[in-house]
């Protein structure tokens, strides 16, 4: 208890204070295209680590950070938010002050502040205003000391709207077809980061009622929501995925939510959970809807057992919405439309020729962009699809399939979303590109 007493109290010296107002001056002259610098002029104020830390976390929860990343480097400390999927540099700070930062942040998560060569994980909350954060604490050792990354989290479901999340009219139709079914499997998939969890969330939100038994496995549980059952993995206790996941079938559930598929116990319990009567939810690690049908093939589940409890597969990305104050029109040169020719199809580019970029303004801290929005595309396990799974087909030929059964794929998706001007052509790009 000594050492957490001790490490709330120490108190940065005057050079060191001196350091903090030369530094910030420093990162204000390199980064001029964000707003985000010039408010961290406020850490002159601070005189202990226990306030440059909570300073540090309430400036990345107002400027809507995802993720604080306290990264060492050979003569410094560098602080980075991820706002809105990119990372952006926001502070350098003495070295010296690198083992005071992350004892504090150890004393915060309950973890071990001796122990300085072991991955540690762990949690705490702080409240901003009326807001209840949750921070998810990673700590790994590297070559520069200890790294940090702590992901913001509300300590209550922030579950949109499937219309606020970006689905388009035929996707969301057939999207709340399926989730008024009673059994099956509706599988999210892309890679990490891709807005997975947020769309299954939003899914419970909708089926979240007193009628029906709602229980999530989830490694971690990201947010809390009433009236639902989460269950928290943990591998010490042997309680994973499956293990999980083979006692909450014995819990009478309606519904079951499966934070991620990785194996093939894992999948042979979820398609069997789905066979016998329960609507189940789960994410997948694959590049696109088509894929992921293969994908639980690899895993060893039986074509007959896939084609008959696979309602929907949802491929997605996040992309970062256009500003609406500083975003313009503009229309494509002959260039730009034969440079893009290469990545889109022709098909997509000879319909519209008039887009929208992004510029830059105070509202947007220079970036040009604002929050962000799924894009998605929807594979429906129709019959046609059942035949091409049953005889093993790969994903190129299912995407043909779903393509020619009406499918908008994630690129036309996306397309869609930058001639309305909801992104820009250059941000669909650099999420999908291969």
């Amino acid at each position: 208890m000594g050492e957490k007493k001790n490490t709330k109290e120490i108190l940065v010296k005057k050079e060191d204070k001196k350091s903090f107002d030369e530094l910030i001056e420093a990162s204000i002259e390199q980064t001029k295209k964000t707003q985000l610098v010039r408010d961290l002029k406020e850490l002159e104020g601070p005189h202990s680590i226990t306030d440059l830390v909570a300073l540090i976390v309430k400036k990345a929860w107002e400027s809507s950070a995802s993720d604080i990343h306290i990264d060492p480097q050979p003569s410094s400390v560098l602080i980075r938010y991820r706002i809105d999927g990119v990372l952006h540099d926001v502070l350098s700070l003495k070295k010296e002050l690198h083992p005071l930062i992350i004892s504090r942040i150890k004393v915060l998560a309950g973890l071990r502040t001796d122990e300085h060569f072991m991955a540690q994980d762990g949690r705490f909350k702080v409240i901003e205003g009326t807001n209840e954060i949750d921070l998810r604490v990673s700590i790994i050792p590297t070559y520069h000391e200890e790294n940090v990354v702590m992901r913001l989290l509300v300590g209550e479901a922030r579950a949109l709207d499937l219309i606020e999340l970006g689905f388009s009219a035929r996707d969301l139709d057939i999207l709340q077809r399926y989730i008024k079914k009673p059994y099956g499997m509706i599988l999210a998939t892309g890679p990490t980061g891709s807005g997975k969890t947020s769309t299954l969330y939003s899914i419970l939100k909708i089926l979240n009622s007193r009628n029906v038994s709602i229980v999530t496995i989830e490694d971690p549980i990201e947010y809390s929501v009433a009236g639902v059952t989460q269950i928290q993995v943990n591998t010490q206790t042997n309680l994973t995925f499956a293990a999980g996941l083979r006692s909450i079938v014995r819990q009478d559930p309606n519904i079951i939510m499966v934070g991620e598929i990785r194996d093939e116990e894992t999948s042979g319990i979820a398609i069997n959970a789905a066979m016998t009567g329960h609507l189940l939810l789960s994410t997948i690690h694959t590049n696109d809807a088509a894929t992921t049908l293969p994908r639980l093939l690899d895993m060893g589940a039986e074509p007959f057992l896939i084609a008959s409890t696979v309602n929907i597969a949802i491929g997605q990305r996040l992309v970062r919405r256009l500003c609406e104050k500083c975003r313009s029109q503009y229309t494509l040169t002959r260039e730009e439309t034969a440079s893009l020719s290469a990545v889109i199809p022709n098909e997509l580019l000879k319909k519209y020729k008039s887009f929208w970029k992004e510029n830059g303004c105070s509202a947007c801290n220079n970036t040009g962009y604002t929050k962000r929005s799924g894009i998605f595309e929807v594979l429906e396990v129709t019959e046609p699809i059942r035949r091409l799974i049953m005889r093993r087909a790969n994903a190129d030929e299912i995407r043909v399939a779903a393509k020619q059964g009406g499918m908008t794929t994630m690129l036309e998706d996306g397309f869609n979303k930058a001639v309305a001007g909801v992104t820009s052509i250059a941000e669909i790009l650099r999420v999908i590109r291969d």
